[in-house]
């Protein structure tokens, strides 16, 4: 065993970071394990802003904010653990400003807040178009400040579970090479998305399950996985994201007649509706051949170079470079791209799962506070709530239980199955694979499903998966084995792919991002406004078990924008 400590939180973007502050100040020994460096996260790619009812910009209050995420999950969502964020928020955020955050301002010089999509009052509260680069440089410093360590650059491969309790994990170090046991007596994943799944998202390469995977693997269910959040405006090819900051600020999508296309789908909100009404209408019209090559037009001219260069710059700047156009000028040309995984880790409100000592917090988990479809805002402010959540849990949790050591045979049957990998010398490198099941999710699990494409998807994970067995890890080296983490990454989207479609098929209705126009168009709440649970069977295959949403106050209504 190479290390030891009480907390043990994997991944440092906003939520590990954030529950690592909190362990650390609830007294416990806390330590952040990460494959990147914590600035590096894709926390930091967050644009648009954080959500709270702070009430800045016009009437607003926790109960409103409740209701509209609420109404966006499409009635999905469970209503106490969203009422908590709610009611947390303005907190959580004046504290953010207290550690330094630069919000953007009001005139009278308090935070200022944009419209967002499906919001009934502007809640955004932003800085500038780099919302989520502001708020991880501002956490970091914390997490300076009380000196917490970092194992940066560990890749986290596999959690230590022994007598139903979880004792740590088994991590490869990057940088010199070798597996290195850390235990801990309470772990929180905080290791984000799986956008890596799809070929068009805006999510960065790191962003490929890992802690959704690692704990399926250790029996933890995986809750509401069919609900991946396809966002309205990113470039093509490169699926780099465009904020919904722009339609906050009054930018048209415009089909290539130049037409408010929204007009016939979403005739109140317009372009502030919600993401999965607005990407469906955008496949629509692309598919139906109003588009222009695959994408259509964000147009931003008519709100003034000045107003482009104070709010959005980082958008202009994205454009510039991935795609040779000034908004100021000329429209974005934007197309629909996996963005959020809704789906995840089942925690409760306090980020606890089944497996004593395991928490999760951010995307990776499922709480569920976004049900069927996460409002724009409402994920930066997730990671914040729930981390600080997790990690005071977790802490008090770990302060009242034993030592615990990791134990030898599970580190050498880890150093076993590395070492057959890595002795492999015939076999399929992973990008192959990899690309092949990015392309094919994209085609057949995208923004909306049919049947028979989800069976053939079922059928082409499966055969992946038989690849999988014989993939070449060519670097036989030690040291930055990239050929590695990423095969092993591989083998985590695999697992994730395969639970996704199996929850997909079994969800006969369309609900939020789940659309299934073909067969089954309208939601049905008397069988289906349920949690789709996924574990895997003693054969290493996806079950299936479906769990109530908690319904605190609000009836399921009819969803319209």
């Amino acid at each position: 065993m190479d290390h030891a400590h009480d907390v043990l939180v994997i991944g440092a973007g906003c939520a590990g970071m954030r529950a690592a502050i909190e362990a650390f100040d609830a007294g416990a020994n806390v330590a952040l394990v990460s494959k990147i460096h914590p600035t590096r996260s894709h926390s930091g790619a967050a644009e648009g802003g954080i959500n709270a009812a702070l009430g800045n910009a016009s009437e607003d209050n926790a109960e409103l904010h409740a209701y509209d995420t609420v109404k966006g999950a499409d009635y999905l969502g469970d209503q106490d653990a969203i009422e908590i964020l709610c009611a947390e928020a303005p907190g959580d955020v004046y504290e953010l400003e207290n550690w330094g955050a630069v919000f953007s301002r009001t005139e009278d010089g308090r935070i200022a807040q944009r419209p967002f999509g499906a919001a009934g009052a502007p809640r955004t509260a932003y800085a500038a178009d780099i919302t989520g680069h502001v708020l991880i440089q501002v956490l970091y410093e914390q997490v300076v400040r009380r000196n917490i360590p970092v194992y940066d650059e560990y890749f986290a491969w596999k959690l230590v579970e022994d007598g139903g309790r979880c004792l740590g994990v088994l991590a490869w170090d990057l940088t010199h090479g070798g597996l290195k046991a850390i235990a801990a007596k309470t772990t929180i994943l905080a290791t984000g998305g799986a956008g890596r799944l799809y070929v068009g998202t805006t999510n960065a390469y790191a962003c490929t399950g890992d802690g959704m995977t690692m704990a399926l693997r250790v029996g933890v269910p995986l809750k509401d996985m069919e609900m991946m959040q396809f966002h309205p405006t990113t470039l093509a090819p490169t699926g780099v994201l465009i904020t919904e900051g722009c339609r906050g600020e009054g930018a048209f999508l415009l089909n290539k007649d130049g037409e408010r296309f929204l007009k016939r789908y979403a005739p109140n909100a317009m372009e502030l509706a919600s993401r999965d009404v607005i990407s469906r209408a955008e496949q629509v019209e692309i598919d139906e051949g109003r588009g222009i090559d695959g994408n259509v037009m964000l147009d931003l001219r008519h709100l003034g170079a000045a107003k482009i260069l104070e709010r959005l710059p980082g958008t202009r700047e994205l454009s510039m470079v991935f795609a040779g156009i000034d908004p100021i000028y000329d429209p974005i040309p934007v197309r629909p791209g996996a963005h959020y995984h809704m789906g995840g880790i089942d925690t409760d409100v306090l980020g606890r799962t089944v497996l004593d000592g395991l928490y999760a917090a951010g995307e990776v988990a499922c709480i569920s506070v976004h049900g069927a479809n996460r409002l724009g805002g409402n994920a930066l402010m997730e990671t914040i709530t729930y981390g600080k959540r997790a990690g005071r849990h977790a802490a008090e949790w770990a302060l009242a239980n034993t030592t615990v050591e990791v134990p030898p045979s599970t580190e050498a049957d880890a150093q076993r199955e590395l070492k057959q990998l890595l002795a492999r010398t015939q076999g399929e490198r992973p990008w192959k694979i990899r690309d092949e099941l990015a392309q094919t999710m994209h085609e057949n699990f995208g923004v909306f499903r049919r049947e028979d494409q989800m069976e053939r998807q079922g059928e082409i994970v499966a055969a992946l998966r038989e690849r999988f067995e014989r993939v070449v890890v060519e670097d036989k080296g030690h040291v930055f084995n990239n050929d590695l983490t990423q095969a092993l990454e591989l083998g985590f989207l695999l697992e994730l792919a395969q639970c996704m479609v199996v929850a997909g098929i079994a969800r006969k209705e369309s609900r939020g991002a789940h659309a299934r126009p073909s067969d089954f168009p309208d939601r049905d709440d008397e069988h289906y406004m349920k949690h789709t649970l996924v574990m895997l069977d003693d054969d290493g295959r996806p079950e299936l078990e479906w769990r109530d949403v908690t319904v605190t106050k609000w009836q399921p209504q009819e969803r319209k924008y």
